[in-house]
This record gives C-alpha cells, sequence and structure tokens, in this order.
C-alpha cells in the first residue's frame, strides 16, 4: 500500500526577517495546503533549505508540522545526509516525532557507487521502522541510483516502498518500472513530468509547484489516476511556463518569492541561496498571473 497516492508538498520553509524560522506562516502553510487537498506534507527536503538549518530547527520544524498536521495527511520528513550514521540518527530522531515515512535523497558529494547506495539505504532501512522513500536527483548530488540498485531495494527491504525520481530520463523510470514492479511506488520528482510517469505506473509526485497551486496539482494527479487523462493533461500543460519559472533559478529561490508575491510572507532565504534576480522575478509574476495566481 503506497504511503501516499496524489500530489505531496515539498513544503518550503519560511523565515523571518531575522532568518529565524517563522512557525506561524509554517502553520499557516500547513493548513492552506491540506484545504487545497494536498495529500502529503513533505518537511524538511531540499525545498525547505535544510543543508542551512541546524539539527535543532529541523526537528522543531518538523514537530511543528507534525502537530499542526494532526493526522489529517501523512508527514514525510526529509532525513538524507552523505554520512550513512547520520541518516539512520536523524531518521530516528524523526521517527520518535510522529512522522509517517522518510525521505531519503541519495548521498551527495560522496559519489557512492551502486554497492554503496544498496548498503546505503539497506542500512537505514535496517535501523527504522518507518517507511522509506529514496530521492533520486542527480543533478544535485551527482549521484545516481540505477534502477536495477533500486528495484533490488524495494524487493529486498519491505519498509523501502518507493521513489521520488528525479532525473528526468523517462527512459530510466520505464526501465525502472520494469523491474520493480509493484514492489516500489514512484514519484514524479519533477513537475514538468507528472503525467509522463504517471502514464509509466507512477502514483503521484512530490512537487514544488503545490507551494503555489496545491489544488490543481492534487488534481491533476487524481484525475489521471481515475481515468481523466485529458483533464490531467489540461493541467499539466497549463502550468509548464510557470513549472519553468519555478526553477529559473535554483529551487527554493523562485517557489519562496512566488510565495512572497502572492501575499505569503515566507521571507528570504539563507546563504549561500540568494534573492531572485529583477528579469527571473519578472518572468515569475507574469506566468502567476497567466495561471491566475496573481491578480495585481
Amino acid at each position: 500500500m503506497a504511503l501516499f497516492t496524489g500530489a505531496g508538498v515539498a513544503l518550503i520553509t519560511p523565515f523571518n526577517e531575522d532568518n529565524s524560522v517563522n512557525y506561524e506562516m509554517l502553520k499557516t502553510l500547513v493548513d492552506r495546503q491540506i484545504d487545497g487537498g494536498c495529500d502529503a506534507i513533505i518537511v524538511c527536503g531540499t525545498t525547505g533549505e535544510p543543508a542551512t538549518m541546524t539539527e535543532e530547527e529541523k526537528l522543531s520544524v518538523i514537530k511543528c508540522v507534525v502537530e499542526r498536521t494532526a493526522g489529517r495527511v501523512p508527514v514525510i520528513a526529509g532525513t538524507g545526509a552523505n554520512s550513512t550514521q547520520t541518516v539512520i540518527d536523524f531518521s530516528k530522531k524523526a521517527e520518535a516525532l510522529g512522522v509517517d515515512g522518510l525521505l531519503i535523497v541519495t548521498p551527495f558529494y560522496n559519489k557512492a557507487t551502486q554497492n554503496g547506495l544498496y548498503a546505503h539505504y539497506a542500512a537505514a532501512a535496517q535501523e527504522v521502522k518507518l517507511p522509506i522513500i529514496m530521492y533520486n536527483v542527480p543533478s544535485r548530488t551527482g549521484c545516481n541510483i540505477l534502477p536495477q540498485t533500486a528495484a533490488c531495494l524495494g524487493k529486498d527491504f519491505d519498509n523501502i516502498v518507493g521513489i521520488k525520481e528525479a532525473s528526468g530520463n523517462i527512459s530510466q523510470v520505464a526501465k525502472l518500472k520494469s523491474l520493480a514492479g509493484d514492489s516500489l511506488d514512484i514519484y514524479s520528482g519533477n513537475d514538468d513530468q507528472v503525467i509522463p510517469i504517471l502514464s509509466l505506473g507512477g502514483v503521484g509526485v512530490i512537487s514544488v509547484l503545490s507551494n503555489v497551486a496545491p489544488k490543481d496539482t492534487h488534481d491533476m494527479v487524481m484525475d489521471y489516476l481515475n481515468g481523466k487523462v485529458k483533464s490531467a493533461l489540461d493541467i499539466q500543460l497549463k502550468y509548464l511556463d510557470l513549472i519553468d519559472a519555478l526553477f529559473c533559478e535554483v529551487n527554493p529561490i523562485p517557489v519562496k518569492a512566488a510565495m512572497n508575491l502572492m501575499g505569503y510572507n515566507v521571507g528570504g532565504l539563507r546563504l549561500p541561496l540568494t534573492v531572485i534576480e529583477d528579469e527571473h522575478r519578472n518572468k515569475l509574476a507574469e506566468s502567476l498571473r497567466t495561471c491566475g495566481l496573481l491578480t495585481n
């Protein structure tokens, strides 16, 4: 059974002017997602800027999201790191806070072999009870978990239940589905490839777009899964320009700018991420207007 089916939001972490976490806005964002039909909340994933947060901050943010969500949808905590032991230790702490699952990115910088990747996820799976979704995003980690490796992990460990596929390689996703069968749930990690991945047997998306458009992101997935393929495709195509704008600079720079433009005071970013360039902000604002998300 899938940890979730549909659209899970890769939730941003809002900051105050002094760059501390804005917990009141975080609660507002959680409620907005759930009210908009979001099917799962992914906290402290890449979009949540965990790389520039202390462990204490990350645990506090996870705790806040778990408490605010109050069981309405699953909460999945990002617990990836480039040290396997760090992943295990932090995953246990997240588990103790009551999350429903873990999102573990492939270890970055180390550039592990496929044997190393297998051992990394195997070690984590043996130390925690929670369901694990692997996260494959070679453009950010320098590391690609191949279909054969991912499929073996899904078959060998009952609590490795899914993979967020953000390689951008549709052929790789097809190969993964053919090897893994029903042993792994596949989630799109790219908002512009939701329909293609669903067509290959995917069950949903872990989405940056959902931060700004939770209802349509949810509807796109569920329409497809319920056989309304034309409706789902229309939503996918409607948002292509906005999706492009949301990645005109490294994530989450544009999506935080978008939320601020829409009137949600989510603050800025922590260095080394910087404020969006004016040219890109203008492009983003125009795309938001075209999609009906910005009226001024």
